[in-house]
């Protein structure tokens, strides 16, 4: 029965993967096309901010289910107005990882071991909650002025991948 079980688990992998395609690169090839579709569902989602200056999207990806999402903006019941009269961000505005990592902690998920996908790199104070929420992998799609973040992420041992959304989509599109 153990034998079946193999044979079975082996003939559905075999799906999807190309001529002469190992597993190990089938694999990568196919976790490369969802963090590119992924990284692409958190650009649209950074559409919801009412931030002027930058909108940033985050989704939390647990299994291949999506488990939380987040954009940035002003904590609920604040007006959704982000920045002041000089167009500096207000203090109190959420980052997209915390709006996300946040609504997490009033449901019934758990981030353990999942994948954030964000549309810029994380800050400090955002990876410690990221750190913090168990979370094992983070793909971004822009580099944030500061490195910080992501170096207190790599420190903490999570995997950091950065995409280029718009040169994936010159490749997409190149390829049709």
């Amino acid at each position: 029965m153990e034998e079946n079980a193999t044979v079975n688990q082996l003939a559905v992998s075999n799906e999807g993967r190309t001529e002469g395609e190992d597993m190990k690169s089938h694999l990568l090839r196919k976790q490369y096309a969802l963090d590119y579709r992924y990284l692409r569902m958190a650009r649209i989602w950074a559409e919801n901010s009412y931030c002027r200056r930058r909108k940033v999207g985050a989704l939390v990806v647990k299994d291949k289910m999506i488990i939380s999402d987040g954009y940035n903006g002003t904590p609920s019941g604040f007006e959704n107005i982000c920045e002041d009269d000089e167009g500096v961000t207000k203090p109190y505005v959420l980052h997209a990882e915390a709006n996300a990592i946040t609504k997490l902690a009033r449901s019934s998920n758990n981030s353990d071991g999942s994948t954030l996908y964000v549309t810029a790199s994380p800050c400090i104070e955002c990876a410690k909650l990221i750190i913090q929420a168990g979370i094992k992998r983070v793909v971004y799609g822009e580099n944030y002025r500061l490195h910080d973040g992501l170096d207190l992420l790599r420190r903490a041992r999570i995997e950091c991948v950065y995409m280029n959304l718009d040169e994936e989509e010159k490749k997409q599109q190149h390829n049709d």
